[in-house]
């Protein structure tokens, strides 16, 4: 929620509001930049490959026990190499990094949670011969037919080495992810679609006549906004439908109205997200 401050501007006062306004404000980014660093950096490394990502532990962390995971897949705003921006601490955009520090969060669902970071010059997905982000039918039924990109591919293969040393809980891996973060969320989900307890992607885009053949049994809350400019959401609104009538037993949409593509701040907002997302497990 915003802070709003009130400032009297009359006489020489002015300056001083300024001043308290950056105050509060410096001082509610470095709160945030404090708690961020809970993230523990750290680099994973397979043959020529690196994926850097940040990992938040459970607070009472005990190394001899393996933890329910949460893998979030940002959007493409945050690409890069610094291992900091997918967490969204200096982004102008919204970001997903502080949602997971809640004590609501942390305190009822200890877990790993990890934030991988997209190169800027790839996707978490291969894309189809035509534009990015192509709505149209023709384009749609091209998605999830590829091999996995290289970043998607590295953050495979960290989950499978989270999981073989036994400090992830292999029956309890979540996915989740915003726009182009989405999109890597449907295609792992349509690769793999037995090996995630859960996703729930955000204004994001999936193959509508595939998806439902491979994975209409993987639990899956949709998010989407019904004036989204960037992401149509009528892939996601048929999607939905044709999981329902393949008989998805959980499958769930959301939708905005009047909302656009920012809607990270809302789906983390909703109280039925975690309890619903930790009820499954493999």
């Amino acid at each position: 929620m915003k802070k709003r401050f009130k400032i009297s501007i009359t006489g020489n006062t002015w300056i001083k509001g300024i001043l308290v306004v950056l105050a509060l404000l410096t001082g509610v980014h470095f709160s945030w930049a404090q708690d961020l660093n809970l993230y523990k950096k750290a680099l994973f490394i397979n043959g020529k490959d690196t994926l850097p990502y940040r990992i938040l532990y459970p607070e009472s962390y005990d190394p001899g026990k393996s933890y329910p995971l949460i893998v979030y897949l940002h959007g493409a705003g945050f690409r890069g190499n610094d291992n900091e921006q997918q967490l969204g601490g200096s982004s102008r955009y919204y970001g997903a990094g502080k949602d997971f520090l809640n004590d609501s969060v942390r305190k009822k669902y200890p877990a790993l949670v990890v934030f991988p970071q997209c190169p800027a010059d790839s996707m978490w997905f291969k894309i189809p011969p035509g534009p990015p982000y192509d709505t149209t039918a023709a384009f749609n039924h091209k998605m999830n037919t590829l091999a996995l990109s290289t970043p998607e591919r590295m953050v495979k293969l960290l989950i499978d080495s989270l999981a073989k040393h036994k400090i992830a809980d292999r029956k309890r891996i979540y996915l989740g992810g915003t726009s182009l973060g989405a999109f890597g969320t449907y295609d792992l989900i349509v690769h793999y679609p037995n090996f995630f307890a859960a996703a729930f992607p955000i204004c994001g885009q999936a193959n509508v006549m595939l998806y439902p053949k491979r994975a209409a049994k993987v639990p899956v809350w949709i998010f989407h906004g019904a004036a989204d400019d960037v992401i149509n959401p009528w892939p996601d609104r048929s999607l939905i439908k044709a999981l329902q009538q393949s008989g998805a037993k959980n499958a769930k949409y959301t939708e905005y109205p009047g909302l656009k593509h920012d809607i990270e701040a809302k789906v983390f907002a909703e109280p039925g997200l975690f309890p619903w997302l930790f009820s499954f497990k493999k």
